[in-house]
């Protein structure tokens, strides 16, 4: 069975995209990935985005389109990811060591985890398409 882990690809409307620094587990701290988390069972992949936004971010957020298909985690897990926009809340820092806005030009400004990685480099051609 494959657990599904979602991603908000949050994005300012001028471009800024949010990144998140991993507090834990140890061998993933200090890497910068996107918010989100496991789906749990009996939820929407949709709703597991808003909830852990809201517990790990303290926000809410507008969910957009989906970001290419299933991108590998550790064996029997993949990350599915969504843009998604800030619809209320103040950003807090709650299970992260750090929040940053990336504008363009700044992208590769942080060490984003492996798995990060690809998803970032397909949302700025998204962004750069338009």
């Amino acid at each position: 069975m494959t657990v599904i882990v979602v991603a908000a690809v949050i994005v300012s409307s001028d471009g800024h995209i949010l990144a998140a620094q991993r507090a834990e587990p140890p061998a993933l701290a200090g890497g910068w990935e996107f918010p989100g988390g496991k789906v749990d069972p009996g939820e929407s992949e949709i709703e597991a985005l808003i909830r852990e936004c809201r517990e790990e971010l303290g926000v809410t957020v507008s969910v957009g389109a989906r970001v290419g298909g299933d991108w590998p985690l550790s064996e029997g897990y993949v990350m599915r990811a969504w843009l998604a926009s800030l619809a209320s809340g103040v950003l807090e820092a709650k299970e992260h060591l750090a929040l940053r806005w990336l504008g363009p030009g700044e992208y590769y400004d942080v060490a984003w985890l492996g798995a990060d990685l690809p998803v970032m480099e397909a949302v700025e051609d998204l962004l750069r398409q338009g």
